[in-house]
């Protein structure tokens, strides 16, 4: 009976280590329940018994990764906020209190752990992106709330707007598969500390957040660039691949009920 017991506790351990790996890899919707079983040397009996199907076998993998990651960045906010007083936290704090938690959990769990953070929040599954909106909205409105204070000049739509492009772009880095070439790359090939790696990290994003739009610099520098591109030659149209589906419009990553109120 024991041994029973111990056998089923590994099936479902197996199961989410694969489903872990298979989501890492190949985002929700590419991933199948014969590759997680495959991979799990198990069958989908057990998927259905341990869990009830493949979205139950994701919520519990991200849930398990998840809560408390974002427990940790909510208590580390509320520290933050405290020790700030009456002056709210500026941006490359918030950043940082977003950035520490996950690091922490990837020095815990791995690099894969923070390919895993890359994959959810770029991941354009419907699944998935209604998973966040549902479980972690109120830490969405929280962070987002923390922005505002930092950025009270920024117009809420624009600043949604910012965070979505900024982390997206971040969360898609992570999800590749050269973790570690990167941070070979921001560490510049010497010795670097969590404090200063994270340091890097928050002088590239935090300019995203911060840089006024309509700087002459900017907008003469692409209307130089524009009357250049005008004048040359008209280049030779690719020919449509015949039964190619149609490009998805762009859509935001983050539920936008949650920063473009």
């Amino acid at each position: 009976m024991i041994g029973k017991h111990v056998s089923s506790k590994g099936t479902r351990t197996r199961l989410l280590q694969a489903a872990e790996a298979l989501f890492v890899e190949h985002g929700y919707e590419a991933m199948s329940l014969r590759q997680i079983t495959m991979q799990a040397g198990a069958n989908i009996a057990a998927v259905n018994y341990h869990f009830g199907g493949k979205e139950a076998l994701v919520r519990e993998l991200l849930s398990h990764r998840l809560d408390r990651l974002n427990r940790e960045r909510e208590r580390l906010l509320a520290a933050c906020e405290r020790a700030c007083g009456e002056q709210a936290p500026d941006v490359a704090t918030v950043l940082g209190v977003l950035f520490v938690p996950a690091l922490r959990m990837a020095r815990a769990g791995g690099p894969a752990s923070m390919r895993l953070l890359g994959r959810v929040y770029s991941d354009p599954s419907p699944f998935i992106r209604g998973y966040l909106h549902e479980h972690y909205r109120s830490v969405f409105e929280g962070f987002f709330a923390a922005f505002e204070r930092a950025l009270p000049h920024v117009p809420r739509h624009e600043l949604g707007v910012r965070l979505q492009f900024s982390l997206r772009a971040l969360s898609g880095v992570l999800a590749g598969g050269h973790l570690d070439e990167l941070i070979a790359a921001i560490c510049i090939g010497g010795p670097v500390d969590d404090t200063r790696l994270l340091s890097r990290v928050v002088a590239m994003i935090a300019p995203m957040l911060t840089t006024p739009f309509g700087q002459a610099a900017h907008d003469g520098a692409v209307e130089r660039v524009m009357r250049l591109a005008a004048a040359l030659p008209e280049p030779e149209r690719d020919r449509p691949v015949p039964g190619a589906p149609k490009p998805d419009a762009w859509e935001l990553p983050w539920p936008t009920q949650a920063v473009c109120r």
